[in-house]
């Protein structure tokens, strides 16, 4: 399988999406481990992953702490005139401080995850995105609590067994935030980058002795920060479908609801927010026959006054990560221009 051009119409061999839930249950588990679970050699593993992450099909990325995430968070959906929607999805999505960005279909809308202090925040809403010329409206929702997220997704195609061999023990969230020094935090922010570095490449890029990192690390682990997730397109995965869907929950029953839609296995986030909707649902289906089943069947039971549902054409970033068209160049750092010609206009980013 010609990984390079990553075809949306082409999907993983068994193996390979094997190996990709694998790391979504624990994204920093060695190739030896993982053979060990899956019946595998760690040949076959190493040599599987080190394809699906050389060719830009697989990144593995640390993840904030979803509670921590969730405060301060902002949905945001930007109206953009026709055309112009590749500029504003690439100009929201250089900046660090927005980790998801998608294009909706239709090409006249944008979604994104924003994650910011007070001042950023204004900065984009009130000025940085009322002066670019292409956008026409912004709808921001604040994420008043998160139910599940992109972290804790698995695509399925492990047992029961094979996920528990492979979890890590779950660590009580602490009621005060850990404390961090700056090694820490620059461990962190390399693992942000690519989780699966090795003891020895961080050390070297931390500037500190391996026995240190492995040191730290295991403690930051412990306290529960080495939350990971695997981003990969999940058409690849057999899913051809990706949507939001806002709804209009009663108040009394959105804790009930949103429980409920974080336990379904098709769901990667659920979020309570504040706006027209109160509660957002995404969710992969292998197809649109599939999301209508969800609707009527899952949804349906469950009480929602109204439902809006958006499908995602194409996924732009995701968990930080930064992702490649098909057919694009799958060498770091190389970058494929709008298709429409457009440019950023420099207020939006």
């Amino acid at each position: 399988m010609d990984l390079s051009a990553a075809d949306p119409d082409t999907v993983l061999d068994q193996l390979d999406r094997r190996l990709v839930c694998a790391l979504q249950v624990d994204g920093r588990a060695e190739p030896g481990r993982i053979a060990e679970v899956l019946g595998v050699s760690a040949r076959t593993v190493t040599r599987r992953l080190g394809r699906l992450r050389q060719t830009g099909v697989l990144r593995v990325v640390r993840l904030p702490d979803v509670e921590d995430a969730a405060v301060g968070a902002l949905l945001l959906r930007v109206r953009v005139l026709s055309g112009a929607v590749d500029a504003v999805a690439r100009a929201l999505a250089d900046r660090p401080d927005v980790p998801f960005v998608d294009v909706m279909l239709g090409g006249q809308e944008v979604g994104a995850v924003m994650l910011t202090d007070a001042g950023a925040r204004d900065r984009l809403l009130y000025g940085q995105l009322p002066a670019t010329s292409a956008v026409v409206e912004t709808t921001t929702h604040a994420v008043l609590h998160a139910f599940a997220d992109a972290g804790q997704w698995r695509a399925g195609q492990l047992t029961e067994a094979e996920v528990a061999a492979l979890a890590r023990p779950v660590v009580p969230r602490p009621a005060v935030p850990p404390p961090t020094d700056e090694l820490d935090r620059a461990l962190l922010a390399r693992l942000g980058e690519d989780a699966r570095q090795s003891h020895a490449a961080l050390a070297g890029a931390v500037g500190a002795a391996e026995s240190t990192v492995r040191r730290r690390l295991g403690r930051l682990d412990e306290l529960g920060l080495l939350r990971t997730h695997a981003t990969v397109d999940p058409r690849l995965l057999g899913m051809a479908v990706d949507a939001n869907l806002w709804l209009d929950v009663p108040p009394g029953r959105l804790a009930e609801v949103g429980t409920a839609l974080a336990g379904h296995p098709q769901v990667h986030g659920v979020f309570a927010t504040s706006g027209p909707a109160n509660l957002l649902a995404t969710l992969f289906c292998a197809d649109h026959g599939g999301l209508y089943r969800f609707l009527t069947e899952t949804l349906g039971p469950l009480g929602v006054a109204r439902a809006e549902t958006t499908i995602t054409a194409r996924a732009v970033k995701r968990a930080g990560v930064v992702l490649r068209r098909p057919g694009a160049d799958p060498r770091p750092g190389a970058r494929t221009e709008p298709r429409s010609g457009a440019r950023p206009d420099r207020h939006a980013g």
